[in-house]
């Protein structure tokens, strides 16, 4: 009976450490999933890749239903995408009910499905019938979540170029470019009304990559530096990418909204780039990824908004070997299509597992392993 009371706590002991390993890989941020390549793995590969690593949150650039399905019944929260090149198609509601029946009603029951990004990045692009286009897409969207009685469940925004500001310097002088007014306006007041948020894709790296003489590194990668002070509000800076958030917020209050909460739908820094591509090196991404997430992991806020925890989706789970431009567009992911890690962020000391595990299975394995050890410890 003595040996069994110590198997017993002994299987105690194990499964309590295992589950401390398990919550050290947990941490609020969320990952974009493109698939813009021909050697990614299966989506239900991704999924347990995705479980490993506790991200419940995943980032589509469209709806792909061999995603949604892979994950159904899992605990992962999608934000699905519709491209550029279906707002046309989504100005008329009944298309639009159609294709939310579809691609939201038919795997809502199965899959979290929490938000839909009409068009991305729309305002990079100088096709004012995409402009005129993008909020009435928009709007039948969000009419059709109401008709079927979703609108509670799944919210409507679109996620935007950081080109939108005219000007993020200083951040309480954020504002929107003024040819751009007469669309973000009624945007915002869709935002508002809706209650979506306002994503914006941010990569401090390209401020860096095009002036890299007087962009100090340090300023960029969340490394202690001297950072900057608003000389309007007294607010100090360590950090490039919570001073674009924060500029994005004042942007938003001059258009009259204090009410929307602006959240990052993209940001990372490349491992590799073209010979022009001044900082995009392995360590740099590492230091880039890692540090960002011990901040978001802190909860802490921007300068001005402190007690509202930043809100992020990392750029990108996978290299993708397909994407067209310079180099570093096929080389933000965090893994290559192996699984095996592009970069040690563990070094970090966030989510070390990231680098070793690609299930929980592995993790398991280790205290099976060293289970089966000490039985044969307490019974020799």
């Amino acid at each position: 009976m003595a040996n069994v009371h110590r198997l017993f706590r002994v299987l105690l002991l194990l499964f309590t450490l295992s589950d401390s390993v398990i919550r050290t890989l947990s941490v609020g941020i969320g990952i974009n999933y493109g698939q813009i390549a021909n050697n990614l793995p299966s989506p239900s590969r991704v999924v347990t890749l995705l479980q490993s690593l506790n991200i419940s949150r995943v980032k589509l650039y469209d709806a792909d239903p061999n995603v949604l399905y892979a994950f159904s019944s899992s605990n992962v929260n999608f934000i699905i995408g519709l491209g550029n090149e279906y707002l046309q198609n989504m100005t008329d509601p009944q298309k639009a009910l159609a294709w939310v029946q579809q691609h939201v009603q038919t795997h809502i029951s199965q899959t979290q499905i929490s938000c839909i990004t009409v068009g991305n990045e729309v305002f990079v692009s100088n096709d004012s019938q995409l402009r005129s286009n993008l909020l009435p897409a928009m709007q039948s969207v969000h009419n059709a979540l109401v008709n079927l009685g979703l609108d509670k469940q799944v919210s409507v925004t679109t996620a935007h170029s950081l080109n939108i500001l005219a000007n993020s310097f200083p951040p309480s002088a954020g504002s929107f470019r003024p040819d751009l007014t007469e669309y973000l306006q009624p945007i915002l007041n869709f935002h508002s009304m809706a209650k979506s948020p306002f994503l914006i894709n941010a990569y401090p790296f390209f401020a860096y990559k095009d002036n890299p003489g007087q962009v100090p590194l340090e300023y960029v990668l969340f490394q202690p530096n001297q950072g900057m002070t608003d000389p309007i509000t007294n607010l100090q800076y360590d950090n490039m990418l919570y001073a674009q958030i924060d500029a994005v917020y004042a942007a938003i209050k001059a258009l009259g909204h204090t009410d929307i909460q602006v959240q990052i739908s993209e940001t990372g820094w490349p491992s590799r780039g073209d010979p022009n591509e001044v900082g995009a090196t392995p360590e740099n991404a590492g230091l880039y990824n890692g540090n960002l997430l011990r901040r978001i992991q802190s909860g802490q806020g921007t300068p001005a908004k402190p007690s509202i925890p930043i809100d992020i989706y990392v750029f990108a789970l996978f290299n993708e070997n397909l994407k067209p431009g310079p180099a570093s567009e096929r080389n933000y992911g965090l893994y290559y299509p192996d699984g095996t890690p592009v970069y040690n962020i563990g070094l970090q000391g966030y989510l070390p597992e990231l680098l070793y595990s690609s299930s929980k299975r592995n993790v398991f394995s280790v205290f099976s392993l060293l289970l089966i050890f000490l039985v044969s410890l307490i019974y020799s």
